[in-house]
């Protein structure tokens, strides 16, 4: 179920892609899945409708959802992959931290707790 955090940092309309993606990877929705149409997803969660386009945009050109005109949005075959390779490009960013708190004297298992936490919340 997509929560938007009116109060966050984050634009909601990266809310909503983030959102929509995680229900993909975990299995909510699945592949030719339609989903709720701008209309209904706006009233939903109480977003301005121009906000959640923004967002269906995006993840059509992420290739994670395919549109038809007059006929709605469909979660991509192939989605999961995409989102996951999309994603796998954040290892890197995590490598770079890693070593940036190593230069800092972090010690290696409380950079590993941090992760271990992370990973518990999903």
């Amino acid at each position: 179920m997509l929560v938007i955090d009116k109060f966050s940092r984050k634009p909601i309309y990266e809310q909503v892609i983030e959102g929509i993606e995680r229900d993909i990877v975990t299995g909510i929705l699945s592949e030719r899945d339609q989903l709720p149409s701008i209309r209904e997803l706006s009233a939903m969660l109480s977003v301005n409708p121009n906000t959640i386009q923004k967002a269906f945009q995006e993840l059509d050109r992420n290739g994670v959802i395919v549109s038809g005109q007059g006929r709605g949005c469909f979660v991509a075959d192939g989605a999961v992959l995409k989102i996951r390779e999309r994603l796998s490009v954040k290892l890197a960013e995590i490598e770079d931290i890693a070593a940036e708190l190593a230069q800092a004297g972090i010690e290696e298992e409380n950079a590993l707790d941090a992760v271990h936490r992370a990973y518990a919340k999903k």
